[in-house]
């Protein structure tokens, strides 16, 4: 009596790295198995560390020369427009001051 089930053909295999343990998943893009410690998800996916580090190194490229410095201006020119609007704000405050309570000697 054989089962030729998807789990049971998955129970025969063994691990790419480890072949003393059994595949407990098989890698979406080079295809070979491996076992729950050689295996991680990403994006809803679950790939060998290889295929990953392929990925990430493909994205890593492309999307660090331009997201790393949108936020870091943004965040400049907030920081610049709350300084200038709270110096401005001390500042126009300093000036309604009546020039009789500085005549009179302060505190």
């Amino acid at each position: 009596m054989s089962t030729s089930t998807p789990v049971a053909a998955l129970r025969q295999r063994r691990c790419e790295n480890h072949p003393q343990r059994e595949a407990s998943a098989r890698c979406p893009e080079c295809g070979k198995f491996f076992c729950r410690e050689c295996i991680t998800e990403h994006d809803d996916r679950v790939l060998c560390a290889s295929c990953l580090s392929k990925l990430t190194a493909k994205k890593g490229v492309v999307v660090a020369a331009w997201r790393n410095w949108i936020p870091r201006l943004g965040l400049a020119l907030l920081a610049i427009i709350v300084i200038y609007l709270t110096l401005f704000l001390i500042g126009t405050s300093l000036i309604s001051v009546p020039s009789k309570f500085h005549a009179q000697g302060g505190w």
